[in-house]
């Protein structure tokens, strides 16, 4: 691996693209960061992440690699453990923590063990799922291990038949209890809570809603109690620590105000959430004093300073 030289800019190569269901999610996320950084002063080489990384990333030598990936194979540990096994430097979470984060029933078994509040779930046969109610509704069908609200089913309580999945589906699919209320998200750097936002829709915050225009709008900081905002806060660095998170990360929570505190539940945590200056973990690094550049600057310092 190319050492990094005090007298000349250091060379990041920004990884996007990439086989997952959000390559055009993370292509988006890819260019805003690498133009960003080259605002930010750094020698930058954007790479479409596929079967020839390794020899691209020996073409641009870089002193670290940005990892700007979605999904599959960028975010569940797969590529962190190439980074790895070649020796770069790369941002966000290492192997482990990606693997655990993506697999959303193994995250929920971590921050159970963290004294985090999650909702019933489990595990089961897309098929069977298809054929009856493997839970009682109001549940949430969606995959176990893609992001991005990718193939999200909401069965309501007044459901008369179980949910018709598409055959896009994995075979097996994660079952949870749907926790009513609004949206909260909070972005972490290391060991800060940057904010919480509330996100607003008019229904579910599917891939729609997060990713075409007006599909959802953004609150920050959100009007709720201090005590809720507070506890999103505390709840996410918990989080983040839980699963072994280095880095960026962001965490969701779905708040029923009508319980207080007890209506105050963690979704899941990201890993590698969406890096365009409008997604969620910039407008709060933003909100707190730090621009895009900044935000992007501070990730690449995060993983150059480890060992």
């Amino acid at each position: 691996m190319t050492g990094r030289s005090s007298r000349t800019a250091p060379k990041v190569a920004v990884l996007m693209g990439g086989p997952s269901a959000e390559r055009e999610v993370s292509l988006s996320s890819g260019r805003e960061c690498a133009q960003a950084l080259r605002q930010a002063g750094y020698d930058v080489t954007e790479i479409d992440a596929g079967r020839d990384l390794p020899e691209r990333l020996a073409e641009a030598g870089p002193d670290v690699v940005f990892n700007a990936l979605h999904g599959r194979w960028g975010e569940d540990g797969c590529v962190q453990g190439l980074m790895d096994w070649l020796g770069y430097r790369y941002t966000h979470s290492g192997v482990l923590a990606s693997a655990l984060a993506m697999d959303k029933s193994r995250a929920k078994q971590a921050f159970r063990e963290a004294g985090l509040p999650v909702v019933e779930s489990l595990i089961a046969d897309a098929d069977e799922v298809r054929a009856r109610h493997v839970m009682v509704p109001p549940y949430v069908v969606k995959p176990n291990d893609e992001g991005s609200s990718v193939g999200v089913y909401i069965v309501h309580e007044a459901a008369n038949s179980p949910p018709q999945l598409s055959d896009k589906m994995p075979p097996r699919v994660m079952v949870e209890t749907y926790a009513p209320g609004r949206e909260l998200t909070v972005a972490v750097l290391e060991d800060r809570a940057l904010g919480v936002t509330e996100i607003v829709t008019t229904g579910w915050y599917d891939y729609d809603a997060k990713y075409k225009p007006g599909g959802s709008r953004h609150v920050i900081p959100a009007e709720i109690p201090e005590v809720i905002a507070q506890s999103c806060r505390d709840f996410a660095i918990r989080a983040h620590q839980a699963l072994g998170c280095r880095g960026l990360s962001r965490s969701d929570f779905r708040w029923d105000d009508a319980r207080g505190l007890e209506g105050l539940i963690i979704l899941e945590t990201n890993t590698q959430p969406g890096m365009t200056p409008t997604s969620l973990a910039p407008e709060q690094a933003a909100h707190a004093g730090m621009d895009f550049p900044a935000l992007c600057a501070w990730i690449v310092e995060e993983a150059l300073c480890r060992d």
